[in-house]
């Protein structure tokens, strides 16, 4: 292994063990320490952000993951807001899950507790360096941190400064950030068993699929978001409408945003017109046949379907009933959100029932889908696999629990 991460994971271990015993009070102090530390540096993190800005220009990254790179004054106030947020929040370590009395006299609790050492492997967006490791932090755990290349000079610093505020309160080696940017580095990291406890994929389903199947360490699978928008032939067409623009325009670049928009034909001739207007020629459309004979749109193929853009681009089919949305979305969806626009209870009920998708909703956006806007405060990502957890993580899912036993004397017989 080479030599800086073993230290480094060495570090994080050992850390591990003592944040088990750190109060809740110093944990919430730690916080607004590195509140304050962001408010109190703005103008550094922007003059190292803006490096990493000109090399994603220089590399021809689209506009809209330049978006997701970009930390300006809004939004790093933004995230000192988040991060004051969790000191509001109820600590789950040492929370009492249940309790058991056994007709022996023993007394038995499941008790939350933290997970030990995540490794978070994330792409471009900074502001997951701090959401991330608050978020480790407020549930007594402790990250290394692995972000992409194209954020190396933010992520730096944000590191920098969270160590620096929580020096004297958190153990040494609680928050380390991994700026080695070779990609070998990620294969010894998803493989160190001894050290890790779980590791955590953010980003394109390229990454995720790599670690999935690469990694020792047990994952929690997150973020690939190839999310569907369903318009049923009984919706209502100005919800339709809103809901498709916020869905898709309002951050393209995020899991949360949606990619395929499915049209019931009964509607269609409707819909898909209204549609182009309200997009206003800000999204390239790419739709089959019966849709290019309603509207001007580039031909949309199998892999368009298949694909998380993360950009101004969304494909468009329309399907002779909820049962084709439905198996289409089973045949296409990364199993993160998808949602329904009708009036029909009954259809709602169908396409929610029917849907194994960690969220589904009806008539709203899938822009939902996010431990804020779920009351969870910050969250460590949307996760889409079926063990441990579902959704947004938040500090509830970045635990485990273990069972405390008390007798008195008690031997089984």
């Amino acid at each position: 292994m080479d030599k800086c991460l073993l230290k480094q994971l060495t570090e994080a271990k050992d850390a591990s063990r003592l944040m088990k015993n750190i109060s809740q009070e110093d944990k919430n102090k730690a916080l607004l320490n590195i509140s304050s530390a962001l408010l109190e540096h703005i103008d550094e993190i922007i003059i190292e952000n803006q490096k990493d800005i000109a090399c994603a220009k220089e590399n021809n990254m689209s506009p809209a993951m330049i978006d997701r790179l970009l930390l300006d004054s809004q939004r790093i106030q933004s995230m000192v807001q988040d991060v004051r947020k969790l000191t509001q929040l109820e600590d789950p370590i040492g929370q009492v899950i249940r309790e058991i009395e056994r007709p022996n006299g023993l007394h038995i609790q499941q008790v939350r507790v933290p997970i030990g050492v995540f490794a978070i492997i994330y792409e471009s967006r900074p502001n997951v360096t701090v959401d991330i490791a608050c978020l480790c932090l407020k549930s007594s755990n402790v990250c290394v941190l692995k972000g992409g290349k194209e954020a190396i000079h933010s992520n730096r610093i944000l590191t920098r400064l969270m160590q620096e505020a929580t020096k004297d309160i958190l153990p040494y080696g609680c928050i380390h950030l991994i700026d080695n940017t070779d990609r070998l580095i990620v294969n010894e990291l998803i493989q160190a068993n001894d050290y890790v406890d779980v590791v955590v994929p953010r980003g394109g389903k390229g990454l995720i699929d790599f670690v999935v199947k690469n990694a020792t360490v047990p994952v929690i699978e997150t973020g690939a978001g190839n999310c569907h928008l369903y318009i049923d032939k009984e919706a209502d067409m100005q919800k339709a409408i809103d809901i498709s623009v916020n869905a898709k325009i309002q951050r393209p670049s995020v899991c949360n945003a949606i990619e395929t928009i499915l049209v019931h034909q009964d509607i269609a001739h409707v819909y898909l017109p209204l549609m182009v207007k309200a997009f206003d020629g800000k999204v390239e459309i790419r739709g089959d046949e019966k849709v290019q004979q309603i509207i001007d749109c580039y031909p949309a193929t199998k892999e368009d379907y298949a694909k998380e853009y993360d950009d101004y681009i969304v494909a468009i089919k329309i399907v002779d009933s909820i049962e084709e949305a439905i198996s289409h979305i089973y045949q296409y969806s990364t199993k993160h959100s998808e949602s329904i626009i009708t009036e029909d209870e009954q259809a709602a009920a169908k396409f929610m029932d029917s849907l194994d998708s960690a969220c589904v909703y009806h008539n709203a956006s899938t822009r939902f889908s996010d431990g804020g806007e779920f009351g969870f405060g910050a969250e460590l990502g949307i996760s889409t696999q079926k063990l441990h957890a579902r959704g947004p993580l938040g500090l509830i899912e970045m635990t485990s629990y273990q069972y405390k036993i008390y007798g008195n004397g008690q031997v089984r017989k």
